[in-house]
């Protein structure tokens, strides 16, 4: 009794902080910026966006075309260009709504009394112009991946076995949920294929994490594995802003955790042509390939010591 009632209000407390803290606090910090344009007419813009203490990083481009190439490879998630017409606008909404709209709010000043010229470089899909469905795909990614590795765990599953099931598992939300996301919903515009692959990464990431951590340790390894990407790998990701809307260090860290990495790499993949999607995939990797090493050295173990007792 004296641990339900103790425990319970822990783990509702930190639920609060890991899913609100985030949120509350969100806005930018240290965001990609770019300002394009002669030194002498970008030099008022950039002091202006400057003043916003903390919230950019300004990255200077000669001309528009190399924003607009710098927000196709997802080093800016913006820039302002000055034109002999004045200032324009240039964002990408498929690497972030949020930001985008952000940028319009912090950026847009009205010049000549009429509204500043805004340009989406990348759009988000027509179907799914808010991000809302990649967004929402983050927690199905990582409650599916929590299932298939307490499944096989409490199946009783053991090396091969189990890595053979934790990859066909994934292979086949990956597949399903492409074919949801993508061909029914509409709201990925990449290649199919790599957009499956992605899915299938991140859920591969969670599962061989959550498997692993249970073939060494048990069944504690099950609930330890959940918590770390249930209770801050999701409220962490940025998977609904970016990570450099979240305070910090939580975006850098959501980004080192499989759904936020997993969010990244799907964006890549389905708007970016997989534009800096090679850290993302790094990250799930390494997850996938520790998690999956951890179930073949579990049931390893496991053989050592039974054969061993008499």
């Amino acid at each position: 009794m004296a641990a339900v009632v103790l425990l319970v209000p822990v783990l509702a407390a930190l639920a609060l902080w890991a899913f609100a803290w985030p949120a509350a606090r969100t806005a930018p910090h240290d965001l990609p910026l770019g300002v394009a344009g002669p030194a002498a007419a970008t030099a008022q813009v950039q002091k202006q966006l400057e003043a916003h203490e903390g919230a950019f990083e300004i990255h200077r481009y000669a001309d528009e075309a190399a924003a607009r190439d710098a927000i196709e490879d997802r080093t800016v998630y913006g820039a302002v260009v000055v034109t002999a017409q004045g200032p324009k606008l240039l964002t990408a909404s498929a690497a972030s709504p949020l930001v985008a709209q952000s940028l319009q709010q912090a950026v847009a000043q009205r010049a000549a009394g009429a509204p500043m010229e805004t340009v989406d470089v990348v759009p988000a899909a027509a179907d799914d112009p808010r991000g809302s469905v990649l967004t929402s795909s983050v927690l199905p990614m990582t409650l599916a991946g929590i299932a298939a590795g307490a499944v096989v765990t409490l199946l009783g599953l053991r090396g091969r076995r189990a890595v053979a099931a934790l990859v066909g598992a994934a292979l086949v939300v990956g597949t399903v949920a492409a074919l949801i996301a993508g061909n029914w919903l509409g709201a990925l515009t990449g290649s199919w294929w790599p957009e499956a692959g992605a899915l299938a990464l991140s859920t591969l990431a969670v599962s061989a994490a959550v498997a692993g951590l249970a073939a060494l340790l048990g069944t504690p390894g099950i609930g330890l594995g959940a918590f770390v990407v249930m209770m801050l790998g999701n409220p962490f990701s940025g998977a609904s802003s970016a990570p450099e809307m979240l305070p910090a260090p939580v975006g850098v860290i959501g980004q080192w955790l499989p759904p936020g990495a997993g969010a990244s790499l799907l964006r890549s993949v389905s708007f970016f042509d997989g534009a800096a999607a090679g850290g993302p995939a790094l990250t799930l990797a390494w997850w996938a390939v520790l998690g999956l090493g951890a179930v073949l050295l579990g049931s390893a173990l496991k053989r050592r010591a039974a054969s061993v007792t008499p």
